[in-house]
């Protein structure tokens, strides 16, 4: 499709130049003596370089050639001195013309490639959420401060245990494509463990140990194994209770919505971020909120919360989801993008990462 795309713009940037090569004899014939339109050929093969390949540039510069040898021949200064060295030196810039445009094709045909192999790393790193978890709904958006990467310091994943659906919220330290390494650690140590029969602390325990490993392997001293940690939410909801668990790591509160009043969900022994684990020597402990159909949960980082309009007013993501709670997950991760885009003027100075998960079936 890109290839077909690229061929059908290619003909629309062709069409231009030729009529207006194709305009220039008859131009002349209603022109002065002293007017020569002829050295506009050099703008119009230039014009076609820049938007064709090399066998349009050739065409449109023969084309070009014969034209201005046909100037020539109609004013009958084909023989002279002046015409014959504007005629070589347009032959002259016919050749490079070709060979630019060949290199330049070549050029975007390595970065298509590269580009799509980065795509498909980037998705392997940072799976799509699907849109059924069990008796969930869930919708996501992920925007990366670097432009054109698709994941960033910020990360998302769900999984499916053996009677519950369980969803994770991070945000790497750092930003942009700097931090894909970690969060690849981190995601990875989810994924391993998500789906097994364990309780949320377990879960927990093993990321902890399972970050921390990765974080040490990958560090280059002692003070960057300090300085390099995940803050997280990891997220149990379980298929036949009304209810959910959730285990905090030094991450901004979740939203609870339910009915149109959206509210945080503070938790009360938050433990350290991921990475840091050491700094607590007790236990993992769950805070339980109830959990209905119809009940939405909003996980989002501090790229969200965060994000400043002009005048350095953080976005007002509460009122956001409690004025648009009516919506479905889909359209309100989109309206909230679309709004925050919006209300930053388009600056995006950190990576941002935003999902809902509303309750449709069981657990009521």
């Amino acid at each position: 499709m890109r290839s077909r795309r690229r061929t059908a713009a290619a003909s629309w940037w062709l069409l231009g130049p030729v009529l207006a090569i194709l305009a220039i004899p008859v131009a002349d014939l209603f022109l002065p003596p002293d007017i020569h339109i002829a050295h506009l050929l050099v703008v119009l093969c230039a014009a076609t370089a820049v938007g064709a390949g090399p066998a349009a540039t050739m065409l449109v510069c023969g084309l070009a050639v014969l034209v201005l040898t046909t100037a020539g021949l109609e004013r009958h200064t084909l023989e002279t001195e002046s015409v014959l060295v504007e005629i070589a030196a347009l032959i002259g810039l016919c050749v490079f013309l070709v060979v630019f445009s060949r290199l330049r094709v070549r050029r975007e045909g390595e970065l298509v490639r590269v580009r799509s192999v980065s795509d498909a790393a980037q998705r392997v790193v940072l799976r799509p959420l699907p849109d059924r978890a069990g008796p969930m709904t869930l919708a996501s958006v992920y925007r990366s401060a670097e432009a054109d990467a698709r994941v960033g310091g910020d990360l998302y994943a769900a999984a499916r245990s053996t009677r519950s659906t369980r969803l994770l919220i991070g945000d790497v330290r750092g930003k942009g494509l700097a931090s894909i390494s970690d969060t690849a650690i981190v995601l990875g140590a989810f994924r391993a463990a998500a789906h097994l029969d364990v309780s949320l602390p377990q879960l927990v325990a093993y990321m902890e140990d399972a970050v921390s490993w990765g974080l040490a392997e990958f560090s280059q001293s002692e003070e960057d194994l300090g300085e390099r940690f995940v803050t997280a939410v990891i997220v149990d909801i379980p298929d036949d209770e009304p209810v959910l668990r959730l285990i905090s790591c030094g991450h901004p509160p979740p939203l609870l919505l339910h009915g149109s009043t959206p509210g945080p969900l503070a938790v009360p022994e938050p433990a350290p971020p991921l990475g840091l684990g050491d700094m607590s020597a007790s236990a993992y402990v769950c805070a339980t909120y109830p959990f209905v159909r119809g009940d939405r949960l909003v996980l989002y980082t501090d790229g969200v919360s965060e994000a400043r309009d002009d005048k350095g007013i953080f976005y007002p993501l509460c009122a956001r989801v409690a004025a648009w709670a009516d919506e479905e997950p889909g359209s309100l991760v989109r309206r909230i993008a679309g709004d925050l885009k919006e209300y930053t003027g388009g600056r995006r100075t950190d990576d941002m990462a935003l999902v809902i998960a509303r309750r449709d079936g069981a657990g009521t």
